[in-house]
Parts: structure tokens; sequence; C-alpha cells
């Protein structure tokens, strides 16, 4: 099953879409002003150390401080005795320290971002780790005799010199010694490349920056089954040969400059695929539909049979909607690149068989997708218990924003509660001032409740204070929004 990646690019944004069987698979959004910090390496600043929380703020030159936690210090041993960590970070960390640290996760929401001092270099077939020997294999190769052989031939090529290690990515199973070899030289090359600014660049400094997002899905997202790199920018695609050129030898005949006189997105959809990933509904074929809803804490799934009574009974028909649902889910959690903690919540299933069909079907399906994901069977409540790694903003989170409108609620109060509010803050006002009139100015919902169901209310309340009460339609009004003018 092949997979086409489209490029994007305007001097703005660039945006990637992968696209499996005519339906996009993945979303991935970078702006020029707003660049993720994800794999950044900077001399930061230790600008407080919290040893109730055990971890510590840095001052990496970003808006808000970063944080890093006692457990993700190299330098801290992270033996435990009686479950406590044998080296508290108040000892290894004080205040005006400088420190070499490594983005692992962005800023999300009110957190800044989070550290490491386990600095990893990623490069197309390995990761450079300089502080730690070990080589490691993904576990992603499954075969023990692939990764047996890797884990020797990646240990040989290593110079004598090099006090480092090296986990050995997907992309390098099948891959030659040369190939081997010259990851390791560009790895080791970029690190004496840091090591050198570190002595005289000031704190806080960037000293390494991740690829740019198009270079990043040469290096990550292409795999044997990739087709075609479609590249709608020409500069682009001749940037992007180049370095393939030097860096992914194997990939630099799949990238190509797309010249259509349609817009590259259109050929796939792939702005509708957007507007609906933005959605908290999603349907299905069979007429059921999901509710997806994202919070800080956590991202809850709801599946719902809508429509659908295809099955042959009630239970087969739930059956059928969950086992849909399941790759729906897989689908979704990629496109929208939702992370952290998530609950599934299937329709309810008796049948034990159904249940470890459906398990096993959202297994199947997660297997596809490059971020780490784990999942618990089903809890006595009947939920599914899943995460999935998070390290950048989801999708919603990077072309969305709280409305202003209700405070990011999700919701705006009735026209009728706000017509009671509005009667309520004239009587309050009638008992501190004495105007001619009393004027509300509010939309037309509220105006036209008020001249109709709720009249009476506000003939009475008019009665009551000895004041006349009238009202205007001020088209800019939001439903929430009136104003009460004292003539």
């Amino acid at each position: 099953m092949t997979e086409d990646i489209l490029i994007n690019v305007t001097p703005f944004e660039t945006r990637v879409a992968l696209v499996q069987q005519g339906a996009v698979q993945e979303l991935h959004i970078e702006r020029s002003i707003q660049r993720g910090h994800v794999g950044n390496v900077y001399l930061g600043k230790v600008v407080r150390v919290l040893p109730g929380m055990q971890s510590a703020f840095i001052d990496i030159g970003l808006d808000r401080a970063a944080f890093i936690h006692v457990a993700d210090l190299r330098q801290n041993r992270t033996e435990r005795t009686n479950g406590t960590l044998t080296t508290p970070i108040e000892k290894l960390l004080f205040e005006g320290q400088p420190l070499l640290v490594q983005v692992i996760k962005d800023p999300l929401g009110t957190k800044g971002a989070r550290l490491s001092t386990q600095i990893s270099i990623a490069g197309r077939m390995l990761v450079y780790l300089p502080f730690d020997p070990h080589i490691g294999v993904s576990q992603k190769i499954e075969s023990e005799e692939d990764r047996i052989s890797l884990r020797e031939r990646v240990t040989q090529l290593k110079p004598a010199d090099d006090k480092g290690g090296y986990i050995v990515r997907t992309q390098a199973e099948g891959a030659g010694n040369d190939e081997l070899e010259a990851d390791q030289q560009y790895l080791r090359t970029l690190w004496n490349t840091i090591q050198t600014k570190i002595k005289t660049q000031p704190t806080p400094s960037l000293l390494y920056a991740d690829l740019t997002l198009a270079q990043r899905v040469l290096r990550d997202m292409v795999t044997p089954m990739t087709g075609s790199i479609l590249v709608d920018s020409r500069t682009t695609t001749q940037q992007l040969k180049d370095w393939s050129a030097v860096y992914t030898p194997s990939v630099q005949d799949r990238i190509a400059h797309y010249s259509g006189e349609r817009p590259l997105f259109d050929t796939a959809n792939v702005d509708d695929e957007i507007a609906k990933a933005l959605s908290r509904r999603v349907d299905l074929k069979s007429g059921g539909y999901l509710i997806i809803d994202q919070t800080e804490a956590l991202t809850t799934i709801d599946v719902n049979t809508g429509g659908f009574v295809g099955g042959r009974n009630f239970d087969d028909t739930i059956f059928k909607t969950n086992l849909e649902a399941a790759v729906a889910i897989a689908r979704q959690l990629r496109l929208r690149n939702l992370g952290g903690i998530i609950i599934l919540d299937f329709i309810d299933m008796d049948n034990v068989g159904h249940r470890e069909a459906v398990l096993s079907e959202l297994k199947k399906a997660l297997a596809k997708d490059r971020t780490r994901t784990t999942v618990s069977g089903f809890s006595q409540l009947g939920l599914v218990e899943m995460t999935r790694k998070r390290t950048r903003d989801s999708l919603a989170h990077q072309l969305c924003e709280p409305c202003p409108t209700c405070q990011s609620r999700g919701n705006v109060r009735t026209a009728r509660t706000l017509c009671y509010e509005i009667l309520r803050e004239i009587l309050r006002e009638s008992r501190q001032f004495s105007p001619k009139e009393f004027r509300i100015i509010a939309s037309q919902a509220i105006v036209d409740l008020f001249l109709d169901e709720e009249s009476t209310h506000l003939a009475m309340l008019s009665d009551f204070i000895d004041k006349p009460i009238s009202l205007e339609v001020d088209g800019q009004c939001t439903q929430e929004q009136y104003d009460i003018v004292l003539i």
C-alpha cells in the first residue's frame, strides 16, 4: 500500500499531508514565525529550583521559562531507594547555573517547554546519544536476527574515541555499512559543532535548531512504501534534492516539483480534511459517528451508532460500528496529532469476543502510527484507556484559539437566561438611579424574546419601577453582549 507525501510551501507556512489510498492520514503544519522547538539544543540558565516538586525552571530565551524534572537530568542516577530518587535536584542544580538542555516537548497552553539534559540528535538512520554509550535498536524492527546484526554493525563502525551511543532507527533496516558510517560521521560532526558553540555563546543561547519541516519529512516520514514526494515550490524542491543528495540519497529520485494548475492540496481535498479535523463530530461511513473533545488534561472520544441499523441484530450493529470506529479513531489521532491521555468510550458490548476483536482492530490500526502509543484493555466501566506521546501542539491548538465570546467554555447562555439577567440588572439599577427611561441595547434574539414570550415580564418590571423600558437592536452584539442605557 503506497503512500504519497504532498508538501505545500508558502513564504509564511509549510504544510505537509501524508496521503494513502486517496485519504489524508497525517497533517503537519509549520509557520515561519512560530516554528516548533522540539529537538533544539540550548545553553540555558537555571532561574529557579523547586525542591518540593523536584524540578527547576530554565531560561532558554523563550517567552516562558522552560521546565525540567529531576528524572530528565542525566546527572541524576535514577537508582531508587524506597521509591525515592537518591540524588535530589537541589544537589544537582543551583540558580544561575548554565545548563546544556534539549527541548523534548513544545510549550502547550500555559505550560512552558519540557527539557532534558540527555541530549539526542537524530539522523536518517541513527540517533546519536553523546552522553550515553548504549547501543539500542528501534522496537519497530521486529526481526531479532536483524536487531542483533544492526547492533553489532553499529558497534563495530563506532570509532574508539567516540564515547557516545546510538539508537538504530527503523529506516536503518536493510541499510549498508557505508550508509550507517556516513550517518555516524554526520552526527559526530554536528555534535562537535555544538560543543564549540558552548565555549563561545552566552546564556541563554540556541546552539542547534532541528531541521525544517520539509527536511524532517525526508528524514522521518519517508519509508519504502512512499511512492512520491510532490512539492509545489520549485526552490524548495531543489533545496530538498540537494539536501537529500547528501543525507538521504535513496529518497532523491522520489522528489518532484508539482506544476499543475490546481493547487497541490486540492488534488487530495486536504483543505476539506483540515476543516473536518477541527470539528468535534466525525461521521462514519456506516452512519455512526465519533464525538472528540480535547481538554488540557485528556482527550475523550465517544462512539455512537447514529443512523446505522445494518446489523442482523442490535449486538451485531454495535459490533460493526465499534470495529469501524476503531480504525477511524486511529486515523483521527494521527490527523489531529492528539497526544497525552486518551479515553475511548466504545458502545457497550456484552460479548467478550466482540470486545477483544475491537481492541485487536484498534491496535492493528495504531501500528501504522510512527508516534509511540500504549493501549490498555477495557476497564470495569467499559472504557479503553490509552496514551499517545505528545511532543508538539495538536492541529486544533495550532489553528484555533479560545472563543472570546464564551471564554472558551464551548457554549453560550440562552437568550432567556440573558433576558432574566437583564431584568435583574434593571431592577438593581432602578434602586440606585432615577433616569427618565431604561433602554436595552442587545442582539436581535434578545429583543425578539422581550417582544414576544417575555413581554409580560418586561411590562411588569416597567410598572413596578414606574419607568419606561425601550428596546434597541445592535447587529454587532453577540448573544451574550448587551448594554443598559440610562436616559
